[in-house]
């Protein structure tokens, strides 16, 4: 036998149970041929020497907003942490960029103003545009008073994209929008965005997704899950794949807003059909599972709580969908033959949405349809073995729990007596469940690196104040959670997730052994993906054992914009 490819001198961490290392790998045509010792390995029409590096499964990121990458037509409010700075760049943003129409900022925090959420007179003074910006989690938008101006907010109008905050006493627009990125994805509301904010272009929202998937390639991910796709927005993933764009995999889950009725369901059943009857040969590209809302998010009190908000008596957030209707929906969903995925963070809403996924599956009698619970954020312990219990997947993000993520916002909202049951990732493995790990980008940096080191620490990048250190998770039980849980997640373990002969040659080699940083994590940081190959195609390389893959102007990896994403609360 000769294959096309031989990487030799590795150590592979397979993850296959018969044969957990080896040395070499064998890849013919799309799939891997071999899987061994050197003394064993085939003869090859390439051989690359990784000389000691790790090679591992592709990295299979489970909740990746391949659509919200970076725009350049934006301000980015990274590591902006007071009203100063936010208002010094986008004036000098503004004062650059006198051609646009509006000015659209994005990464916003929640505590820029401290005590309070911000307002749109915070905004007075910088520019005579309607200024858009959204916070890093994509839940809330901060207009000034021009955008309530132009949007008819300030006269009383609604938006279909969200729920405009009005003060109390004087019935005023504050500025401040909630609900949005589950209002933002519907059709009135995608539609309201793209008649009105530049941001929400097709154009825009393409050159984004492309910037993403560049960047997840580069980053060692070989199938990306796109968690939240409208229907009207599937022709920008069919636009990349016609192009040759999609240098990984993607699963795209589309959007199910609260509301959608039979005739909605309809539309989507019709769209994964004809996706499926016309899919590409190479598999890159695959629709299926939908996306839903059980609650919101911690940070402004509006995730679904068992008791109090800690700073908020008698405020429990609330369900997405009135009362408990959202067991009815996924109910419907279920007999329909589709999987979800299921955003939830507070504990009733986690609870809630495993009700849901338990009732459908009474009244259906259906088995294995892996439904999903996204986030995962604060768990009651009564609700932890039912993940294994209901085969449910828990797609959670390690770099979310980081203390200089959480500190002053989520710790205070849920206070100190519930942070036992905050991103419990090592009970849950150890429950049995399959738990698959994600970058939530852009909500949270995309290096899958980041994610190790994270469940490692469970600390700042920085190294400091680590938190809730029993659910750490070690390095291998992490990259398992990214390849092995990953591919259970989405049915995808017969081809994926594993360095086994037969399965998709979808691997990654890194630039050194991960296993070294096992006592100090913080090395993992100064690690990086040497080489990407998706389905035997070398997609990326930065070229220390082969030739580098082409740098592209508009990359952000390689204009050195990754590595500089970090959120502060």
């Amino acid at each position: 036998m000769t294959v096309d490819t031989l990487i030799t001198g590795a150590r592979v961490r397979t993850f296959d149970p018969e044969q957990p290392w080896a040395e070499v790998v064998g890849i013919d045509g799309d799939r891997i041929a071999f899987v061994g010792s050197a003394e064993d390995a085939p003869a090859a029409r390439r051989t690359i020497n990784a000389e000691g590096r790790l090679l591992t499964p592709g990295v299979i990121d489970s909740h990746n907003h391949l659509l919200l990458g970076f725009d350049e037509d934006a301000v980015s409010l990274e590591g902006a942490t007071t009203l100063a700075e936010v208002r010094r760049r986008i004036a000098e943003f503004a004062d650059r960029r006198p051609e646009l129409s509006w000015i659209c900022a994005e990464n916003a925090v929640y505590s820029v103003v401290e005590g309070r959420r911000p307002r749109a007179s915070d905004l007075d003074g910088l520019t005579d545009r309607p200024v858009f910006v959204t916070t890093y989690d994509q839940h809330s938008v901060w207009l000034n008073r021009a955008a309530l101006s132009v949007l008819g907010i300030a006269t009383g109008a609604d938006v279909a994209w969200g729920r405009p905050e009005r003060d109390e006493r004087s019935g005023e627009a504050t500025g401040w929008v909630t609900d949005f990125y589950t209002s933002a994805m519907t059709t009135a509301g995608l539609a309201e965005l793209q008649r009105d904010i530049p941001m929400y272009s097709p154009e825009r929202r393409y050159r984004k997704l492309l910037s993403s998937i560049r960047m997840a390639t580069a980053s060692g991910i070989t199938t990306a899950v796109e968690p939240q796709v409208p229907l009207a927005e599937i022709g920008l993933f069919q636009r990349a794949l016609a192009a040759g764009e999609l240098s990984s995999r993607v699963i795209t889950a589309l959007f199910h807003p609260v509301g959608a009725d039979g005739a909605f369901r309809q539309a989507l059943r019709q769209a994964v059909s004809d996706a499926s009857a016309h899919a590409d040969a190479d598999g890159l590209l695959r629709l299926g599972p939908l996306k839903l809302y059980a609650d919101d998010v911690i940070e402004p009190h509006t995730a679904l709580m068992l008791d109090d908000y800690a700073n908020r008596p008698g405020v429990r957030g609330r369900p997405s969908y009135p009362g408990r209707e959202l067991v009815e929906v996924i109910s419907e969903l279920d007999r329909l033959g589709f999987q979800t995925h299921t955003h939830a963070t507070g504990d009733a809403g986690i609870r809630l949405a495993l009700d849901a996924i338990e009732e459908a599956g009474r009244r259906n009698g259906t088995q294995d349809r892996r439904h999903g619970i996204v986030h995962v954020e604060c768990l009651h312990p009564e609700d932890l073995p039912r993940f294994r219990q209901l085969g449910v997947t828990a797609a959670m993000q390690p770099r979310h729990c980081s203390p200089d993520l959480v500190a002053g916002t989520w710790m205070e909202n849920v206070g100190e007596e519930r942070w036992d049951r905050a991103w419990r990732f090592r009970s849950l493995l150890d429950s049995g469940a399959t738990v698959a790990f994600s970058s939530d980008w852009q909500v949270g940096e995309m290096d899958p690196l980041i994610g190790l080191y994270s469940a490692a620490t469970r600390a700042g990048l920085d190294g400091t104040d680590a938190w809730t250190s029993a659910e750490r998770v070690g390095i291998d039980r992490s990259l398992e959670a990214y390849t092995v849980h990953g591919a259970r997640a989405w049915h995808a373990e017969g081809d994926r997730g594993r360095v086994r002969r037969g399965m998709l040659a979808d691997l990654v080699v890194w630039s050194g052994d991960l296993y070294r940083h096992e006592s100090e994590p913080s090395g993992l940081l100064d690690e990086h993906a040497e080489i990407t190959v998706v389905g035997g195609r070398f997609a990326h390389s930065a070229g220390a054992l082969v030739e580098p893959t082409a740098d592209r102007a508009d990359d952000p990896v390689a204009a050195g914009h990754g590595a500089e994403h970090v959120h502060v609360h």
